[in-house]
């Protein structure tokens, strides 16, 4: 008996997304997971372009993570033009980065996550009974949209982070209000990491390497080298260790590394680093990681919440701004590679830069290097619910697809169904 599986519009994600299984005699014989999205051609838009207008133009990538594009593509440009930012740039930088995984994380776990979990369609669907959780998720998205805002002078594409530093700076009334906004939302975080740790995630697991940015002295975010396991890699040969490639059918980059999958995000973030999370954080990751349960993602997405929320509330207490120009390039060409932690996972900018013009691009977005990993989790998972009826197992699949956070918009260079 053979049973084919085609989901050509996946819900609640963002991008557009096909899959399609062929399974014979209770084996999947096939399984390809590719982007429907439109190509971007954003490496493209930029070549010839000057240097400086990099980091404003990539950002409109992804409305979601507009904020990471921005630091990536600055990073690099930096490092290609000999550019060194100052403490305070860095600084205002991770507050950046941490508002901007705050409102991605809230939207994700509770409007597109948890309705799979609670059994609803939508998050409007569970506003009669789940007022409090809806709130809850509006005043955290709430206070990260104003992190954004404030630091990077508007809620979406920010304009002040610059190459080199910042346009302007926040106001010490801003921050004092940042500072006290962030002191109320604690208590949301913490009743979020207690809700999805609540919830009944499905048992599967499957040996992947975790793969993410890490520094010895703080959490994942913005500098350091790449850790998978126990091996260390140096951002700027990633094209020793990383290989990209297209698949018919799909207008997506997949990512591997030896030929292998490897997952990158907050479940690899949390694997790798538990022991960098504040205190409230790392003991509400104790118990719980490292894991090889993709659907823990959800979980690791509230721990990296309430651990954003504390050391936002650390950084701000003790910030004291001055007037700093950014930091100009004296080089007018150069070569350089940066790898950051966008809320998906590890975002990659790389640009050749010649006579102040950009000549090469390269992005690798965190939802490319997934791709892979989800495809072949599908692969595994299946032959567990195939018992089930065929809602049943389309609304399973796509509770997987949806544990990843993918962004097919910013893969592409969710999930219609069809049974064959």
């Amino acid at each position: 008996m053979t049973k084919t599986i085609k989901l050509d519009h996946l819900t609640k994600i963002e991008g557009h997304a096909s899959l399609t299984v062929k399974i014979r005699n209770g084996k999947v014989e096939r399984c390809d997971l590719g982007s429907t999205e439109g190509s971007r051609y954003f490496e493209g838009i930029v070549r010839g372009r000057q240097f400086h207008e990099a980091p404003e133009l990539t950002s409109r990538i992804c409305g979601i993570c507009s904020c990471a594009h921005t630091l990536a593509s600055a990073f690099a440009m930096e490092n290609a033009l000999h550019v060194q930012v100052s403490e305070q740039t860095m600084t205002l930088r991770k507050l950046l980065n941490w508002g901007e995984r705050i409102r991605s994380h809230a939207t994700h776990l509770y409007f597109l996550s948890l309705p799979d979990f609670l059994g609803y369609e939508s998050a409007l669907a569970m506003l009669p009974k789940y007022k409090k959780e809806i709130t809850t998720a509006l005043q955290i998205m709430k206070i990260g949209n104003q992190l954004v805002s404030v630091v990077g002078g508007r809620d979406l594409h920010p304009v002040s982070a610059q190459i080199g530093g910042f346009l302007t700076l926040p106001k010490q009334e801003q921050l004092d209000d940042l500072t006290a906004q962030l002191k109320a939302c604690r208590p949301l975080a913490q009743k979020t990491v207690s809700l999805f740790a609540s919830l009944r995630y499905p048992r599967f697991e499957r040996e992947l390497a975790n793969f993410s940015v890490y520094h010895e002295k703080e959490y994942a975010m913005l500098t350091g080298v790449i850790r998978t396991g126990k091996k260390d890699y140096p951002i700027r040969k990633y094209h020793d260790y990383l290989k990209e490639y297209h698949e018919r059918d799909s207008t997506a980059n997949f990512v591997v590394k030896a030929g292998k999958e490897y997952r990158v995000g907050a479940l690899a973030r949390v694997n790798t680093s538990k022991d960098l999370l504040a205190p409230a954080a790392k003991r509400a990751a104790a118990t719980w990681f490292p894991s090889q349960n993709p659907f823990h993602t959800n979980y690791a997405q509230a721990v990296e919440l309430l651990h954003a929320i504390e050391t936002c509330i650390s950084i701000l207490e003790t910030l004291e701004l001055k007037p700093e120009p950014p930091r100009r390039a004296d080089l007018k060409s150069g070569h350089g590679i940066a790898a950051i932690e966008a809320p998906r996972g590890t975002l990659w900018h790389e640009y050749l830069v010649k006579d102040r013009k950009i000549v090469y691009c390269n992005i690798i977005t965190p939802t490319a290097q997934n791709l892979r990993s989800m495809q072949e989790d599908i692969r595994a998972f299946l032959p567990r619910i195939l018992t089930q009826s065929q809602q049943e197992i389309i609304d399973s699949i796509e509770k997987l697809i949806r544990a990843y956070d993918p962004c097919f918009s910013c893969s592409s260079h969710f999930l219609d169904v069809t049974w064959v």
